[in-house]
């Protein structure tokens, strides 16, 4: 027998002493696109000849697209004895998976909510009975939940760029709540919003000052933007990443966004402190994230391990430019949807998102 795992169960015991071992069981060109970083692939024609790839000695969790196969290959595992679980949903179910670590940021408190199937990365940020959200995803119902657990109001919701891989829950939240809607106008939107200029700041209640201070950082969009929390952090959006820097290429104009990128990055967030704490808007697969941990490193540690921090203007042009790939599946759907313009409400057009994060250049 084997038993039906959620993905939010999953997504706590990864990176854990009970990590268990994934097998994914569809077919290569479908693992190749969009998998869970640490999965195996066996094919589920192919697995009855490769159960001794399939240790026996911890919990197996079988994968595919929504259940189905996987169920199969979860009957099949358990027949040897195996200690197995089927990841209920598959990879759909898995691309709404949301965890949530929280850490204290000069006197305020920044919960990071991870939509694990799609490494996307928001945050609230509170001090004393309220909160700002950045960069939320559709699932409404999350933020209200943490809102609701740490005693908090959402006051205001940001975005730090016009999203291209994901539909922006902004609006969403912000009507739901009352809150107030804050982006930059040197990206697009087509609806009500209270416009961001460089430099402006908002305050949050509480016993210790607590200031978020916005940074224009073309070069991803036109309109990217970081959000420094109590001089101790930054909510980098796409601009900076841990594993590597935002994609310049997406308004297909490469080598002229490469060159704003740059100029952002160092005459804007490299100016700032080694010990600033960048906590960006996506992670890779290559990033291990941990139920206990933040997605995020120092500005210094980030210096040392990014090599394309330490190029100078032209090298690190080329470097970004040359990286060109192709745009992110259903981009413009996205986007449009994103700036206002859906045809459809944002919730009818979730299957836009299923896949993986491709905004960053690629190492």
């Amino acid at each position: 027998m084997y038993r039906d795992i959620e993905a939010a169960e999953l997504a706590s015991r990864l990176g854990t002493s009970s990590d268990p071992f994934l097998v994914d069981v569809r077919e290569p060109v479908e693992f190749a696109a969009w998998s869970i970083p640490s999965a195996v692939n066996i094919p589920l024609g192919q697995l009855a000849a490769r159960m001794s790839e399939v240790p026996d000695d911890r919990e197996v969790v079988s994968v595919c697209a929504s259940g189905s196969r996987s169920a199969t290959a979860a009957e099949l595992l358990s027949h040897t004895g195996r200690h197995v679980a089927n990841l209920a949903g598959g990879m759909i179910a898995w691309a709404m998976a949301y965890d949530a670590v929280t850490l204290e940021i000069g006197g305020a408190r920044v919960v990071q909510v991870r939509r694990r199937g799609k490494g996307c990365l928001s945050y609230l940020v509170g001090a004393g009975d309220q909160a700002f959200v950045v960069d939320p995803s559709l699932d409404t119902d999350v933020y209200l939940r943490q809102a609701d657990e740490h005693g908090w109001t959402i006051a205001r919701v940001f975005d730090t760029h016009l999203h291209a891989d994901h539909l922006s829950g902004a609006r969403a939240l912000a009507e739901v709540t009352g809150a107030s809607l804050h982006l930059n106008p040197a990206d697009t939107f087509d609806f009500p919003y209270q416009p961001l200029g460089d430099g402006d700041g908002f305050e949050l209640p509480g016993s210790v000052s607590f200031r978020v201070n916005v940074m224009s950082t073309p070069g991803h969009t036109r309109g990217s933007t970081v959000y420094v929390v109590a001089g101790r952090a930054v909510l980098s959006g796409d601009t900076l990443f841990v594993e590597s820097v935002g994609r310049p290429d997406l308004a297909d104009q490469a080598e002229a966004f490469a060159h704003d990128l740059y100029r952002s990055l160092h005459d804007k967030v490299l100016a700032l402190s080694d010990d600033t704490l960048v906590l960006p808007a996506h992670y890779g697969d290559a990033v291990v994230v941990r139920p206990d941990q933040p997605v995020g490193a120092s500005l210094g540690e980030l210096r040392e391990a990014l090599a394309p921090l330490s190029f100078d203007e032209e090298s690190f042009v080329s470097w970004a430019a040359a990286r060109s790939v192709p745009r992110p599946p259903n981009y413009g759907e996205i986007v449009t949807a994103n700036m206002g313009h859906a045809g459809a409400p944002l919730a009818a057009l979730r299957r836009l998102e299923l896949g993986p994060n491709r905004c960053a250049v690629s190492a």
